[in-house]
């Protein structure tokens, strides 16, 4: 048994290390104070859910009917042999994150291009990394340049070459980037030209070559611009172009006869008829925009469709498709996908398994084949639309915020993009963690979650506008307990009553059970679980009204409270003194008050950049006073990591962020109550972790993918992961991480503690059994959660592999 045990810990160390080996190069950093080989042998656990998140971009195989790929956004690329029953990452380990185009080379099928960058420029918007190739059909891949580009919407082909190849460039959606355009590669990738520029503020969104002559393109550039508080789409360097040099010269066609000829024009989506190479679609937003056709190749135009429903919320989708056999057939995707039978006069409404769809690929050999990718990610078509695959197979879930709740064993609560709230367990008495698993709960797509903590089955949820919901599971009643009766969806921020951010903080009191917190541009609460809230502070944020104005002009507003600004983006009492009340805003504030919202006093940084987003305060467990904030300046065009701590309420601040890539910015900090020092830090490309108090930070990816960490939490000694489109993470066990001592050489590290891990010898009258559960041996014969008193733990770290399961692994008496 004992040899069996050491064989098991041996596989487990193996196959940490082989994923380790395959990631991908960082930045040369500090010193680590702790070498990863002392602790290595963790290993993440995904633990679902397995519902896809959103893609922007699939492509099939011609004459491969059961080969598939899609991007996700925020999950790599994945492939499926089997037409969609199951799916595999095929990125990890070479690179990941978003993705925003997907190509496979015509005429050599082993040649697959990538480009990072989702096109979908929501508030949650993901970049990428540039370009990658792959010359074995997915068994790994190579940077193909392009690295800067940020977002990478198309990519196009030629039908003979497969090195020749094209990419349309959208650019930084945060500031003026001279990295814009279309742009071409002879060599596959090695190096690039850039053959169509329009000006620093528009890039190239969309691309399509003549599939009988692939001189003649097309293309799209849209100017578009995300800031902290708006959204705009549309405006000068808002083109329709085309090319019949291969790219070498470009005409604009955007005021051709029969396109609009005055309006401001937005994002343009283009397509040709594979049957028909004369005749070209186009889908406008403009005043006057909407779905025109051109039968001469461009020179001139017909506006056949104008309905609303084609082209709504433009920026998200205005993409159209050309059915490849039929000349009469045309797709546009939007929240429904449309299907025109007559050429675009009139369209009909369908929908593939999920909504919000953003891109769609049609089997050149057979229009019924077909994979519709969108806010659930990926689904395969074989008859035309009418039946699909599942997305239930797909572990590409975003998620904003986690919690848990003290069930046993206890359950994590994340509300998914463009889905519901979940509470899911963490373990289960099966091999699997499935739909059986979890159930929704309170609150929306983007809310926080507040379980009650004298009912873990009552649960607060909340959404858009400052919706706020209970839920009682076991009556099975839900009911709004909204802080004020306002819903403003529509609508801008201006003369809100309370400016609820989409994702606005709720928590309960850590030292009152009665006591919910919910956070608008005000910290509001409540002791009678919602039935009246009290305002206990003033406006806690700049209150810049410039910034609180109707959102997505010139051409269509979009307010769904995402661009909600000056608004309290995180907040929370602090454990470890009653009273003690800590906020951050979006515009770049932290406030704290001592007396429970009484008085207040802005302790924000020095050295935080004006308008910063504070988008985590941790309370620190081993200092009275002290404090750490992770703030992120993203959207306004700065990628740095901001950390701070104070150990004196906020009257000095020191930054952290020593070791940390200048090009990650960071979301998330938690501090390790266990051990003084230890700390988590999540970024946009992936996890670090510090054993000095932020003095030195170095890697923490493991076995992780490279992904977006929208958030962290710490339960139990494990660490929990949220990500932005691989669901969720956890480590299991982080006891090894508190043994560490000494530093740098690993000589001086505590010893093995029989509390934590497998001894020596067995226990007298002990057995081996596989527990999935974490529990503890009390020497009674009786099993206790583990940390009660009296109870005593036997196990190691969670090893996949041994006994085809995850562990802990756990004595008991005979």
């Amino acid at each position: 048994m004992r040899t069996l045990l050491l064989f098991c810990l041996a596989l487990c160390f193996s196959l940490s290390g082989f994923a380790q080996k395959k990631q991908p190069v960082t930045t040369a950093a500090p010193k680590p104070v702790f070498e990863e080989n002392l602790f290595n042998a963790l290993e993440w656990r995904c633990i679902g859910p397995f519902r896809g998140g959103r893609s922007a971009a699939v492509t099939g195989v011609p004459g491969k009917p059961n080969l598939f790929y899609f991007g996700g956004t925020g999950g790599g690329i994945w492939r499926t042999t089997d037409g969609g029953r199951s799916w595999e990452n095929i990125s990890d380990g070479f690179f990941g994150g978003s993705i925003g185009a997907i190509e496979v080379a015509p005429s050599d099928h082993n040649v697959l291009y990538a480009g990072g960058g989702e096109v979908t420029v929501r508030g949650n918007v993901s970049y990428g990394s540039g370009m990658w190739r792959s010359t074995d059909a997915g068994q790994s891949w190579s940077a193909a340049g392009l690295k800067n580009s940020r977002h990478i919407p198309r990519i196009r082909v030629h039908p003979n070459n497969p090195d020749l190849v094209y990419a349309a460039v959208l650019g930084d959606l945060f500031k003026p980037s001279e990295e814009r355009g279309v742009y071409r590669s002879k060599d596959g990738g090695k190096t690039w030209e850039r053959i169509l520029f329009v000006n620093a503020d528009a890039g190239a969104v969309d691309l399509c070559m003549d599939p009988t002559n692939p001189r003649i393109l097309y293309a799209s550039t849209w100017r578009i611009r995300r800031t902290p508080y708006s959204l705009s789409s549309g405006g000068a360097g808002s083109c329709l172009w085309k090319s019949t040099d291969s790219g070498d010269t470009w005409t604009e066609i955007t005021r051709n006869e029969g396109l609009p000829q005055k309006d401001t024009i937005g994002i343009v989506g283009v397509t040709v008829s594979p049957a028909n190479p004369q005749r070209v679609w186009a889908i406008v937003e403009a005043e006057n925009g909407g779905v025109f056709r051109s039968d001469d190749g461009g020179k001139k135009w017909a506006r056949l469709n104008e309905d609303r429903s084609l082209r709504q919320r433009a920026w998200y989708y205005t993409r159209i498709y050309a059915d490849t056999e039929d000349e009469d057939k045309v797709y546009v995707v939007n929240v429904a996908y449309h299907v025109s039978k007559d050429g675009g006069k009139t369209f009909t409404a369908k929908y593939a398994p999920h909504g919000d769809h953003h891109d769609l690929w049609i089997a050149p050999e057979d229009s019924r084949r077909m994979i519709m990718g969108d806010d659930g990610g990926a689904q395969v078509s074989y008859d035309g639309g009418d039946t699909w695959s599942t997305y239930h197979n797909q572990p590409t879930a975003q998620f904003y915020r986690v919690t848990t709740d003290d069930a046993f064993p206890y359950r994590i609560y994340v509300a998914q993009q463009d889905n519901s709230t979940l509470r899911i367990r963490h373990r289960t008495e099966g091999a699997t963690i499935d739909e059986s698993d979890w159930e929704p709960t309170a609150g929306g797509e983007s809310g926080h979650i507040a379980i009650d903590p004298a009912d873990n089955d009552i649960v607060y949820g909340g959404s858009y506008h400052g919706y706020l919901t209970r839920v009682d599971h076991r009556r099975k009643t839900s009911r709004s307990v909204n802080v004020w009766p306002e819903d403003n969806m529509g609508h801008g921020a201006e003369d809100a009553r309370y400016r609820f951010q989409w994702n606005f903080p709720i928590f309960f009191s850590p030292h009152d059970p009665k006591k919910l917190y919910a956070a608008s541009n005000h910290l509001h609460v409540t002791t009678d679980a919602g039935q009246s809230w009290q305002t206990i502070s003033p406006d806690l944020t700049t209150n810049d009204k410039e910034r609180q104005k109707s959102s997505g002009g010139p051409i269509t507003q979009d307010n769904t409270s995402v661009e909600y600004y000056c608004t309290i983006f995180a907040a929370c009492e602090s454990p470890y003194e009653p009273g003690l009340l800590w906020t951050g805003s979006d515009d770049g504030l932290v406030h704290v008050s001592r007396d429970g919202g009484a008085s207040w006093a802005n302790v924000t940084p020095p050295a935080m950049p004006k308008w910063c987003m504070v988008n985590s305060v941790e309370p620190d467990p081993f200092r009275k006073g002290g404090m750490y904030v992770a703030a992120t300046s993203y959207k306004s065009g700065d990628y740095r990591p901001y950390l701070f701590h104070t150990a004196d309420y906020g009257q000095s601040w020191r930054a952290i962020v020593n070791g940390i890539d200048p090009g990650h910015f960071t979301r998330v900090l938690r501090a390790d109550p266990k051990r003084a020092g230890l700390l988590y830090c999540g970024t946009e490309e992936g996890m670090y972790i510090t054993f000095d108090d932020g003095a030195n930070w170095q890697p923490f990816q493991l076995n992780l993918p490279v992904v977006p960490i929208t958030d962290l939490t710490v339960k139990n000694d494990n660490l929990i992961v949220a990500t932005q489109g691989r669901s969720i993470w956890m480590l299991d066990d982080l006891t090894v991480l508190h043994q560490l001592k000494g530093g740098n050489t690993g000589k001086d590290v505590s010893p093995v503690s029989a509390d934590a891990y497998v001894p020596d010898e067995r226990p007298a009258g002990a057995e081996f059994e596989n527990r999935r559960h974490q529990s503890s041996w009390r020497g009674d014969g009786a099993f206790l959660p583990e940390g009660e008193a009296g109870g005593k733990r036997y196990g190691t770290t969670g090893c996949v592999g041994c006994f085809g399961r995850s562990g802990p692994y756990f004595f008991k008496p005979k």
